[in-house]
């Protein structure tokens, strides 16, 4: 089941097209991922908006007129690179949704592992933290996308537990999506920043609103386990 509702869900429009199965890989796409490879590095180390064109074509040994041929603008590169780094936490979401474990514990992880992977970039990669939050703040084309994506993803699990008489609901796209809201102060990077700006304690938090989901699942009395909500999931192969 998971793996047809979501076998749409990979990478970026201009990725999934660059390894779409059984299509050669050309020059132009050997080109594009290596500007946005350089363009995340710098992004990485000064952030996106003090790169410019020229630094990503003077590390690529191109003029900028080169780099044009490829992208339309920075705005394009900048768009392409935010979706490399939301496409990340959607590709965890879809590893562990993809596992032979019960769809209340497939929820468990996702959420949890959603919310390190956006807690890592803020505490870690903070350059990166600010791109996705502008991209959220402006409302890009990548962000909707990755919306859709992680939608979809909570949409099969919650059908999952539906058919396996796990979860109590009716219209699981509908509950998607009031899950989605639930968990948007876990999610949205500037409201995780204002939890840590702030002290608090977002474990427990996280541990507190995970009990609110499974009772409007109907699932009230499914295991608790508050040590495993702590676990980042960001390595999906270390979970059982």
């Amino acid at each position: 089941m998971i793996v047809r509702w979501v076998r749409q869900i990979r990478l970026s429009a201009l990725e999934a097209f660059m390894n779409y199965p059984g299509r050669p890989v050309t020059y132009t796409d050997r080109m594009c991922a290596r500007i946005l490879d350089v363009a995340e590095e710098y992004f990485h180390r000064i952030g996106h908006h003090k790169t410019s064109v020229a630094d990503i074509a003077s590390k690529l040994g191109m003029s900028r007129a080169n780099i044009y041929r490829f992208f339309s603008s920075k705005d394009a590169i900048t768009e392409a690179v935010c979706g490399r780094v939301v496409n990340r936490a959607a590709e965890v979401a879809l590893a562990i949704a993809s596992r032979n474990v019960s769809a209340s514990e497939k929820l468990r992880r996702v959420l949890s592992a959603v919310h390190h992977y956006n807690m890592m970039q803020l505490t870690e990669e903070k350059h990166m933290h600010d791109l996705v939050a502008t991209a959220m703040r402006e409302n890009w084309v990548v962000i909707k996308a990755h919306d859709e994506r992680m939608m979809t993803i909570f949409e099969a699990i919650i059908r999952d537990g539906v058919e396996a008489g796990e979860f109590a609901v009716e219209g699981p796209a509908e509950t998607a999506r009031a899950l989605k809201s639930a968990f948007m102060p876990f999610f949205h990077p500037i409201l995780i920043e204002h939890w840590v700006r702030r002290g608090e304690d977002t474990e427990a938090a996280l541990r507190e609103q995970f009990r609110f989901i499974q009772k409007m699942l109907g699932q009230s009395d499914y295991a608790r386990r508050p040590a495993e909500c702590g676990s980042s999931g960001l390595k999906p192969d270390d979970e059982n």
